[in-house]
């Protein structure tokens, strides 16, 4: 009897019509975004963690790349979230965008062997103001191990020795090898290094640079080439300042005659070195120092690596002035929100990634080694 109902519904061809819209829509309500796919819209095409994932580290971040390029202002915590717990509880943390992949940093490592969900909502957009379909969730389940740290991946800021939105100073001479920029500024802000344009007008060369130099008003592509580095490097900055941190206030903000491990370490207030502080650890380890001020290096102190750590795996996060006295050497990449200043004879093996100005009086400043 059911059945010759079902069959004489199905007869009814706005009835069938429907059945099958009805259908289609609870198969897409499923947590994957894919749906969207054939009307235009951006879609989830993967998700880290896979779903149902387990033994994840506790120190992992959360990631996920759309189908094409998004409005970064559309990803953020309200947009991008992560709960766990029967009553949804949020985990603090900071989202990311880059190259179609937007990362979740939880700002506290997960628990130990627990279940988390992840949540993209349909607030997110592309270039064009369109939104996923539906919102894309999946979850996972932790570990009791911590994964090695990750280096922050600088982008396009990563071809720079130096590269600074306000402007570049020096007090002859100073030597630097890799290349230095300014963007969105003029060239003009470049100061004490003699440059010469080359025929191309696409940069520019300096007795004192061994590499190029690059500014906002030089010929194409340098222009967008510089727009993509500086964003790269704000995106940096905020990678490092959101991972979550293994030390909280060690030394109560002065690390002067500390060997310091691998990890990612935070300070509140500002850093201090007064005196030698050695990072030992290999070639693969990572160090990210999160700095709520400034980070002071007195003259003569220096940062020293052993044991084969490299300067490319070390990242300075400072949201206020660095700031390197006379002969002082550091390793490492520095992130700052503002200005950095290396005093006579102060020396990197890095990189100087300012969101601000940097200034240097008769330093040397050598990039690392990818």
């Amino acid at each position: 009897m059911i059945m010759m109902q079902l069959k004489t519904i199905l007869r009814e061809p706005r009835t069938a019509v429907l059945l099958l819209a009805l259908a289609a829509t609870a198969c897409s309500q499923g947590g994957s975004s894919a749906n969207g796919k054939n009307l235009g819209l951006p879609t989830v095409i993967s998700n880290s963690p896979s779903n149902a994932a387990t033994g994840v580290p506790p120190n992992a971040s959360v990631r996920a790349t759309f189908s094409e390029k998004m409005d970064s202002t559309t990803l953020n915590t309200s947009t991008f979230t992560l709960s766990t717990g029967v009553l949804a509880v949020p985990v603090p943390g900071t989202v990311i965008y880059a190259n179609s992949t937007a990362v979740f940093w939880p700002t506290i490592h997960l628990a130990n062997n627990a279940t988390y969900t992840a949540t993209i909502t349909t607030g997110v957009r592309d270039l064009s103001s369109l939104g996923i379909k539906f919102s894309h969730v999946w979850s996972f389940t932790t570990g009791d191990v911590l994964a090695p740290g990750v280096a922050v991946d600088l982008g396009m800021a990563g071809d720079f020795a130096i590269l600074a939105k306000a402007g570049i100073s020096t007090v002859p001479v100073s030597a630097i090898t890799g290349d230095i920029g300014v963007s969105p500024v003029a060239a003009s802000a470049i100061t004490g290094f003699s440059l010469s344009l080359d025929a191309s007008n696409v940069f520019s060369t300096s007795a004192q640079v061994t590499g190029k130099v690059y500014s906002a008003d030089y010929a194409a592509p340098t222009p967008s080439n510089l727009t993509t580095s500086v964003h790269d490097m704000e995106t940096a900055f905020t990678d490092a300042a959101g991972r979550a941190a293994d030390v909280i206030e060690l030394g109560a903000g002065n690390i002067g005659g500390l060997t310091l491990a691998p990890g990612v370490y935070r300070w509140s207030t500002g850093l201090l070195i007064p005196t030698d502080v050695t990072l030992t650890g290999s070639a693969t380890d990572v160090w990210v120092f999160q700095i709520a001020q400034g980070l002071t290096m007195d003259s003569a102190t220096n940062v020293v690596l052993s044991g084969g750590a490299l300067p490319a795996n070390v990242f300075w996060q400072v949201s206020g002035v660095v700031a390197l006295d006379t002969t002082a050497h550091l390793n490492g990449i520095v992130l700052s929100a503002t200005a950095i200043t290396l005093a006579t004879g102060a020396s990197i093996n890095g990189r100087l990634l300012a969101q601000t100005a940097v200034s240097i009086d008769g330093s040397t400043v050598v990039e690392p080694l990818p």
